[in-house]
């Protein structure tokens, strides 16, 4: 690889790191009870992150697509690291996303935050924020809020977050080994073009973060001017502090101006830089207080009945919206009201059922979700060729299987519903979602499996 024109390596070792094949890791999905591989090599920093000896294709293993693992490089789950070291012991935590796509730092700190935070994932692009809607339907955390749109709009948003995280729009620089576009694209000019952006969005949501609260910056690029220099900007424009994260010496990290660098050779992942900042002032403690759900549509059906398929559902209050019967944290709505006031919400809670006529449909989040209750849906298990099919929306047939809406297994896991006609089933797996692939592997690839400890 040859580098652009006008880089300048400003660490020792970085450009022999540079030359060095990439790694591949993915992260388990604590809350569906995932757990690494017992001879697996963990990620030093996330005790649910683990190396891969080769890349396999992940895109024909069902456990991807059921949201038991994410597939991450290693050095961007140090989020998992970092929230889980600031939220110890707090509860009623609000965590902001605001450059979230696809969503792995955003899975990465759910799985670190406890069970009652609520946590807000936003996305600029329209087409990235799909992906990353998506892939937080599939993760299955219930208190989650998808937005797209402009960072701006959180400057109306005063003091509601006690954690924001922002890794922003850069440069690149880390890509280099893995994309060759990032270096065809790396120029002076766009180090600079970045940095001004960088600036105005943490201008945007800065407001949004209550007093004594956690901003998490970070970049995949090296440079001082779009690491050190807006860390320095933040500091010299804001009343904060930056927080010594005293990551240990073994994990070859490099402290640098209160910014914390991984660099290609010296750690077993991409470039990234982060730094940790506490906003003046002590939090105020108050959390949102329950409330009725409004009425937002009136349903032709009785939607009650979708009560029964959730677990604990007197912590949840089911509204209906579009046709759509959406499960909202109950100590949650009068936030998730002002946040919809506010933002361009592309998905809330846990979708639980489409009415469509008089029948009230399953949705695949529900499938996907930590919220379906275990026993809410006769359940068939299915191999290997039948999991494939279903993922490309093919049609379903199931021997001995009662008749209604059944909840799919693969290797003890949801995978998704289909409503059982008797000699055939009608797949419900989303249609933009299905593998387009026709040439699929005899076996899936091994990399979660019910004997990685797997709590199912």
């Amino acid at each position: 690889m040859t580098l652009p024109e006008g880089f300048v390596c400003e660490f020792e070792g970085l450009a022999e790191g540079l030359l060095m094949e990439p790694s591949v890791s993915v992260r388990c999905n604590t809350g569906k009870g995932v757990s690494p591989l017992c001879d697996a090599s963990l990620v030093p920093w996330c005790g649910s992150g683990f190396y891969l000896d080769q890349r396999p294709a992940f895109t024909f293993d069902p456990a991807m697509h059921q949201g038991l693992y994410y597939v991450q490089d290693a050095s961007s789950m140090i989020h998992s690291h970092i929230v889980n070291h600031i939220a110890a012991d707090r509860s009623q935590l609000t965590l902001l996303d605001a450059c979230a796509a696809p969503g792995g730092k955003t899975t990465a700190a759910i799985d670190s935050l406890p069970h009652d935070a609520f946590v807000v994932a936003n996305e600029y692009v329209p087409a990235r924020a799909e992906i990353l809607r998506e892939n937080l339907i599939k993760w299955g955390f219930p208190h989650t809020l998808v937005s797209r749109g402009d960072t701006v709009r959180f400057s109306k948003l005063k003091s509601v977050f006690d954690i924001v995280m922002a890794d922003v729009p850069c440069s690149g620089e880390g890509m280099f080994r893995k994309e060759p576009e990032a270096v065809k694209q790396w120029s002076p000019a766009l180090v600079e073009e970045c940095a001004v952006r960088q600036r105005e969005i943490v201008d945007n949501i800065w407001p949004s973060l209550r007093e004594g609260g956690y901003f998490i910056y970070s970049t995949c690029t090296f440079n001082a001017r779009e690491n050190e220099d807006v860390v320095r900007y933040i500091l010299d424009n804001y009343d904060c502090e930056v927080v010594d994260m005293d990551f240990p010496a073994e994990w070859n990290v490099i402290e640098r101006d209160g910014c914390y660098h991984f660099i290609p050779g010296r750690v077993r992942g991409e470039g990234l830089c982060v730094s940790v900042l506490r906003k003046g002032g002590n939090p105020d403690g108050r959390s949102e207080k329950p409330v009725k759900a409004e009425k937002r549509s009136k349903a032709a059906v009785d939607v009650s009945r979708c009560r029964e398929w959730i677990a604990n559902p007197d912590d949840y209050n089911l509204i209906v919206e579009n046709d759509r019967v959406i499960a909202l944290p109950a100590d949650r709505v009068a936030l998730v009201k002002k946040l919809s006031d506010t933002l361009d919400v592309l998905y809330k809670g846990v979708e639980v059922a489409v009415i469509k006529g008089r029948d009230i449909v399953p949705s695949h989040a529900l499938a996907m979700s930590q919220l379906l209750r275990s026993d809410a849906f006769p359940t068939v298990e299915i191999d290997y060729p039948a999991a494939m099919s279903y993922l490309r929306r093919e049609t379903i047939t199931l021997e001995d299987a009662p008749s209604g809406y059944i909840l799919l297994l693969y290797d003890g896991a949801p995978l998704g519903f289909v409503k059982n006609l008797g000699k055939r089933a009608n797949n419900l797996y989303p249609q933009n979602w299905r593998i387009l692939s026709g040439h699929i592997p005899e076996s899936a690839p091994t990399v979660v499996t019910s004997g990685s400890g797997r709590r199912l």
